[in-house]
Formats: structure tokens, sequence, C-alpha cells
């Protein structure tokens, strides 16, 4: 099943994301993790590529895997350390495993990298790739609530992902944020913008005080201060803070589905117990 097809049914759709093992020891746990949350009965699950792609070999195995458990399955495609051959060889593969949903992506750029030589710099020239190869597959891409940290400013950043649409990504999902109100915003300046594709809603739910020190470091999020406030008390309690950051995020959920926002996805880290407990709060609102 497409994706766009999913997010656009009269039903709240209700994502999750797992991401390959660094290493092949990793694998059979990864796996394990993601036929836990595949049990679950999700709308769709998506599986990201590795950086520099480290782990991007795992990406379409497991992808598969969960195609096979039952689970519409979306997988990452990143470009910028990759070449058009190689592109094509993951698109072949995708396509033989019956997997039609794919998630396009720029992806890091590689420490030291000579952009002279880089066959893919943004995301649009892969998204062009993938429509060059026929019709097989459903496109989404990746938007910044809060701006993309290389985009010169929000204006350019609203520019560049217009570009992205018009090439044809039929949907976008959303960097993680911690206040609708910054997602509401933006919905509104891509409407004016003209950017009318629907959009997922990314939510990451916080089970931790150092995942907030991660975040922070990689992708600077706005924290509301009744965000703050829960990681003050109970950021040192581990299963304190695990329960307010699901608790949190359930939130989250919650008023994007009362105001229409209708697809939401969970980077619920590999974890099973956490969107476990995500759809546990949220049973009677996605029946």
């Amino acid at each position: 099943m497409k994706i766009i097809d999913i997010i656009n049914g009269e039903r709240p759709s209700l994502s999750f994301e797992v991401f390959p093992p660094k290493t092949s020891d990793k694998y059979d746990g990864v796996i394990a993790a993601a036929e836990k949350i595949a049990a679950l009965n999700p709308s769709y699950m998506s599986v990201t590529y590795g950086a520099g792609g480290g782990t991007s070999d795992y990406t379409a195995d497991i992808a598969d895997r969960l195609q096979k458990c039952g689970v519409t399955s979306l997988a990452h495609l990143t470009c910028v350390s990759s070449t058009k051959e190689k592109i094509h060889e993951e698109l072949s593969r995708l396509k033989g495993l019956g997997i039609n949903n794919i998630l396009a992506l720029r992806g890091d750029i590689p420490e030291g990298a000579d952009a002279a030589k880089m066959e893919f710099h943004y995301a649009n020239e892969l998204i062009e790739e993938i429509k060059s190869f026929g019709n097989d597959f459903c496109i989404g891409g990746a938007c910044y609530p809060e701006t993309h940290p290389d985009s010169a400013n929000s204006i350019k950043d609203l520019e560049y992902l217009k570009l992205k649409v018009d090439t044809g990504c039929e949907f976008l999902t959303t960097q993680m944020f911690f206040d609708n109100n910054i997602l509401y915003n933006f919905m509104y300046r891509m409407l004016k913008k003209g950017i009318d594709v629907p959009v997922v809603a990314g939510i990451m739910p916080v089970t931790s005080a150092a995942q907030i020190k991660r975040i922070c470091a990689i992708s600077g999020n706005a924290l509301p201060q009744r965000f703050l406030r829960i990681v003050d008390r109970y950021g040192d309690k581990p299963e304190a803070m695990k329960q307010a950051g699901i608790a949190f995020a359930t939130e989250q959920i919650i008023d994007l589905y009362a105001n229409g926002v209708n697809a939401v996805h969970v980077y619920s880290m590999n974890n099973p117990d956490v969107a476990l407990q995500i759809k546990t709060n949220l049973s009677e609102i996605i029946k």
C-alpha cells in the first residue's frame, strides 16, 4: 500500500520509525525490536538509511522483513554520498522486494567531500532520479518546521521545500518538534507558498535527560518551558522521566489530531515499550 493513501485516509494514522544497527552483531536485536513494534499494527513503519551509507545495506532488508509482518514499510534513501548507478541499484532492489514507498533525503555531507565530484547535492535531485526510474514509488520528503540548519533563512528553506514538492514529492514528514504551535505556523507559511501536500508530524518521546542534550546539539529544537520543567523535575529519575516524556508526547499527538493534523510519525528509537505505551494511550482515539 502507498503511504499517501494511508495518510489521506479517514482514520488518524500512527506510524513508527526504526533504524538499522551500526554493526552486524546488533542486527538480530534490531530485527527483534522492529518485529515487536510491527506487532502493534501501526499504520506503517519507516526504516532509516545510514549516514554516509554506513548502515544502508540493512535498510531494504529490514523494510522487507516488516512487510512480511504485514506492515507497510517506508524506506529512507539518501543521495549526497551516492552515485546515480548506486541509486538505481537501490531502486531496483526495493522494487524487487515490493517496497514502493521511499523517503527521499539529501543525507549528511561527508566531511571533506568535494562538491564538484558529487553526483547529487540536494534531495530534489534524488526525487527527480526516482521519478525517472518510473512511477512505481510513492515519494516522501523531509521538512523542518524550525528551518533546516543549512538554510540561510526560513524563506529560502520554503523555496527549497517547494522545489522538492514540484519535482514530485507527494508527502512531507517533519523533523521532531516539541511545540505544536511551531508546526501550525509552519503549515500556514507552507500553504501561503503554495505547498499543499500532506504533512506527517514527527514526534519524539523524550525518555531521558541525555536525549535532550543530544537533540539540542544536533537540531537546536526550541523547548517549551513546560517541557523544560518536566526535565528539571524528573531528569534524574529515569523511570519517572520516561513516563513523563511519553505523557508529554501523547498530549502533543492528541492536540495534533484534534487540530486536523491526521498523520503522526513517532521516533521511538527502536524501543517497543515506548511504541506500545504511545499506542495504548491513543487506543480509543485512533480506533
